[in-house]
């Protein structure tokens, strides 16, 4: 049995090694990069942790930072309920169910750098479909120079994009409930929200964790998508975090956008911590139910 489990780290061992090559020596090289004042690759000076100071006591950091931070909340508040909905609105068992599921995967399939150019076409006053329609509701022909309509449409982009996730995930959780639940609770005389509430939240709990898991770190490094909408303004709105380190980059900044990275990753890895804290808090009680 020993020499079984041994042998099985030489199948692990492959994708070990090529996660190193592609994360863990590039994540290496850009903590090595933080340290320096780097004016060409070849002339570096060593100035320690003088750019994550100068970082963390820059207001422009925690302004990114906010937006970001507001940015992901509307994104889980808005997508994580919407997705609930629609998958509890796909009935099981159908012989088209199939169809509808790939039907609701559609935008996961778009390339991300397509995406803002869709929605950008979409929204053009005099050829795109959502210009004409949101035109008549008072919608701006100048809307790239209004804040709120800006978030707005990075929003609705967002959760066109990425809500298919949260149903695909929720819709998988809600097939693995045995039908018995849902015979008693027609015994007992439970209504919609009581099956929801006893039955189907907390079979989805763990699923939902990962969702939200998901959907915050990819809405919290968000560029590919909201740079082309309006490249972080008007005056700075949209101007989150990722958008800020493309800024450095662009700039040939190497030091400055080297920390920057550093810090990201950090505050990625501490929320990713806290979630695994999470789900480990949420095994140990559905244990002590069980037991």
């Amino acid at each position: 049995m020993k020499d079984r489990t041994n042998s099985g780290w030489l199948f692990v061992a492959p994708a070990v090694v090529l996660l190193s090559i592609v994360g863990l020596i590039p994540l290496i090289t850009v903590i090595n990069y933080s340290f320096f004042e780097i004016f060409i690759l070849d002339q570096r000076f060593w100035i320690g942790l003088e750019w994550y100071g100068d970082i963390i006591r820059s207001d422009r950091f925690w302004s990114s930072f906010a937006r970001s931070a507001v940015f992901s909340t509307l994104v889980l508040v808005i997508q994580i309920p919407l997705g609930v909905a629609i998958a509890l609105c796909i009935p099981k068992g159908k012989f088209w169910i199939g169809l509808v599921l790939a039907l609701v995967a559609l935008p996961l399939l778009v390339p991300w750098n397509m995406i803002p150019l869709l929605w950008l076409g979409l929204l053009n006053p005099e050829t795109g479909i959502l210009g004409q329609i949101m035109a008549t509701f008072g919608w701006s022909i100048d809307w790239k120079l209004s804040a709120a309509q800006t978030w707005a449409v990075i929003l609705a982009m967002d959760t066109w994009h990425w809500t298919s996730l949260v149903v695909l995930l929720c819709y998988s959780g809600l097939t693995t409930i045995p039908t018995s639940y849902y015979q008693a609770a027609d015994i007992d005389g439970a209504g919609p929200w009581q099956v929801f509430r006893h039955i189907q939240l907390p079979k989805l709990q763990h699923v939902l964790l990962m969702a939200v898991l998901l959907r915050f770190m990819d809405s919290f490094m968000i560029y590919t998508e909201a740079f082309p909408i309006n490249a972080g303004g008007p005056s700075g709105a949209t101007m989150f975090l990722a958008v800020d380190l493309g800024e450095d980059i662009k700039a040939f900044n190497y030091g400055p956008s080297a920390a920057r990275s550093v810090i990201y990753f950090l505050i990625v890895l501490t929320v990713a911590w806290l979630f695994t804290k999470a789900q480990s808090v949420l095994d140990t009680d559905r244990e002590a139910k069980t037991s």
